[in-house]
């Protein structure tokens, strides 16, 4: 009973690690990459759709990013789409694709990024408590009710610090690594 609960914190805790990954890789850098995109939603035929799902993505430069639509009616709404999200890009068409061109990223830019890339961390690390922070709810539950002995119950709250700790610094790392890479000139 116990280890379910520890193997379900866990993968709660691996989830909440993938979706900080993520989040991460849509910060943009001073490099182009199609995970910038990954937010970034389109109105297709009345129906927001991932960027992703309409379009191709090729870097044939550092700072640029092509995008090649599969169907050639949906350029207007995906130059919209990338014109109106955060990115900051300013989309141009000449009718095959779309030629997005990153300006350079100011100091300022580059702070704000780190300091969306911190808030994201918080959340990630909150999420992680907040698992812990059920699953030693439920271990207290299965003490309390008898289901398990006390020994028990305290040994498996040692491993969920553990499990915790192990998530926090990933996340640390995540947020070390894209730090370094915004301030990458």
């Amino acid at each position: 009973m116990i280890d379910d609960t520890l193997l379900d914190a866990e993968l709660k805790m691996e989830k909440a690690v993938e979706v900080a990954k993520e989040d991460f890789a849509g910060i943009r850098t001073g490099r182009a990459h199609p995970g910038m995109f990954n937010k970034v939603t389109v109105d297709y035929y009345g129906s927001p759709t991932p960027l992703q799902q309409l379009a191709s993505f090729q870097t044939p430069e550092a700072r640029t990013v092509l995008i090649s639509p599969y169907d050639k009616s949906a350029m207007p709404a995906i130059e919209k789409a990338v014109r109106d999200s955060d990115l900051g890009i300013n989309p141009s068409n000449n009718g095959n694709v779309i030629r997005c061109i990153l300006p350079q990223l100011t100091e300022e830019r580059r702070k704000e990024y780190i300091r969306m890339a911190r808030s994201q961390a918080e959340e990630a690390r909150v999420s992680i408590r907040n698992v812990r922070r059920h699953a030693k709810d439920a271990i207290d539950r299965l003490v309390k009710d008898g289901e398990v002995g006390e020994d028990e119950g305290t040994r498996a709250e040692k491993e969920l610090e553990v499990t915790t700790r192990r998530h926090v610094d990933q996340i640390d790392d995540l947020l070390k690594h894209k730090e370094a890479e915004l301030l990458e000139v």
